[in-house]
């Protein structure tokens, strides 16, 4: 596990860096390009703390640099990264790609042998097994990348996600928290003026 204040450190200052490249693009940005701009900057410096150690990671930053007009971001908060999470995405189509072709090979070369067993068993565990592959889905469509893991990968990148989220939602709760202090700070500061100065 890594330590959350060093994550929190890390995705704060990178998350500072891309709230101000998106804010100097554009003077007068309406309410739904500033919550993408958040959004986009959030995700990319959530990403940026594992260095593209790990595939959802990987797959956040793959996503945002697909349209042109986020790459100026992605490059800029990234930059001494760049090239090794340009390299670690571009790596992460062609592991995709490895583990579906080990999972086709495994079920043509596996043959599944039933042991004469009692039904209920045997209906109880296709049950149990059905249950978990459809929880295994849901997880892959919820995780970055994770429609391309095998089973034990996803559960590894899940709690490095979640850790990560975890951080991600603590950080923002705290600049929440103080913007929200400072405002009523200033709000009373104001009203202290307006009212001593009639």
């Amino acid at each position: 596990m890594r330590d959350p204040s060093s994550l929190k450190q890390q995705f704060l200052k990178k998350w500072i860096l891309g709230l101000q490249v998106c804010g100097s693009g554009k003077q007068n940005m309406s309410i739904l390009e500033r919550k993408k701009a958040i959004q986009l900057s959030a995700d990319i410096a959530l990403a940026s703390t594992r260095d593209g150690r790990t595939c959802w990671s990987r797959a956040l930053i793959a996503n945002a640099s697909k349209h042109d007009d986020n790459k100026i971001l992605v490059q800029h908060m990234l930059a001494t990264e760049n090239e090794r999470l340009k390299k670690a995405s571009i790596g992460l189509v062609m592991d995709n790609k490895m583990v579906r072709c080990k999972k086709i090979l495994k079920r043509s070369c596996c043959i599944k042998r039933v042991r004469k067993s009692e039904p209920q068993v045997v209906l109880a565990k296709s049950i149990a097994k059905r249950m978990v592959n459809r929880r295994a889905q849901v997880l892959k469509s919820l995780l970055p990348g994770g429609e391309f893991m095998d089973d034990i990968s996803l559960i590894e990148e899940t709690l490095d996600y979640i850790e990560s989220l975890r951080a991600q939602v603590d950080v923002m709760r705290t600049l929440a928290k103080a913007t929200e202090l400072v405002n009523v700070k200033g709000t009373s500061l104001v009203h202290t003026l307006c009212c001593h100065s009639n």
